[in-house]
């Protein structure tokens, strides 16, 4: 197979826009053969609800915008500062295994990390990627994906720079005990640039490992 087509889209990015665009895409990846794609985004400020989300989770429902989406997981919020990265894949010719597929991302998200020095690690029972504080273990980049006729989309969310007083408006993940952090507030200097070349270099290892 050939290597996804990789698109870093400027500015931020209309949550349902990408949606739509993520949906038309997927479709065409099966129907048509068209390439796949690692589709890099900025949102304005959203709350995202997952297929596992708990009404009561969403803490200031008339914050920002809400959506519901396919994906799994429960309440996640997206906006400024943060890399999320959409994946339309066909696992059809990747090896059919949705769990390999998930483990696969998060050891993408920790190889990535990495390069900056940050030792995230994945947690039993709790989807994502997660890291060390003074305060106890923090959630630093978050997972949820669908699979549509063996074709995934939606993808991470790694906490770059975002405002992380955004996320009291919900429960993120349905994990009450658990905090946010990200790169900046572990006192990792990195711009988004540096993130989506990292997400790049380590990129080939994560591919591999679903052929």
């Amino acid at each position: 197979m050939t290597d996804p087509e990789w698109r870093i889209e400027p500015g931020l990015t209309d949550y349902p826009t990408a949606l739509a665009a993520m949906e038309a895409r997927v479709a065409a990846i099966r129907e048509t053969g068209a390439p796949e794609l690692v589709w890099l985004v900025e949102h304005p400020p959203v709350y995202t609800a997952g297929t596992s989300a708990i009404p009561r989770d969403l803490v200031a429902p008339d914050r920002f915008p809400v959506f519901q989406t396919g994906r799994g997981g429960q309440y996640t919020y997206h906006g400024p500062g943060q890399r999320v990265g959409y994946l339309m894949l066909d696992l059809a010719a990747r090896g059919r295994d949705i769990r390999c597929f998930v483990d696969g991302l998060e050891s993408w998200v920790i190889d990535t990390l990495a390069t900056f020095g940050l030792a995230a690690f994945q947690a039993k029972g709790r989807v994502g990627v997660w890291v060390s504080t003074s305060a106890g273990e923090a959630k630093i980049a978050a997972l949820g994906v669908r699979v549509r006729r063996w074709v995934s989309y939606h993808g991470l969310a790694i906490n770059v720079t975002p405002d992380l007083s955004h996320f009291s408006g919900i429960v993120p993940c349905g994990l009450p005990d658990y905090s946010v952090t990200s790169l900046d507030a572990l006192g990792i200097s990195a711009s988004m640039s540096d993130v989506d070349e990292a997400l790049k270099a380590t990129f080939p290892a994560f591919l591999a490992k679903l052929r």
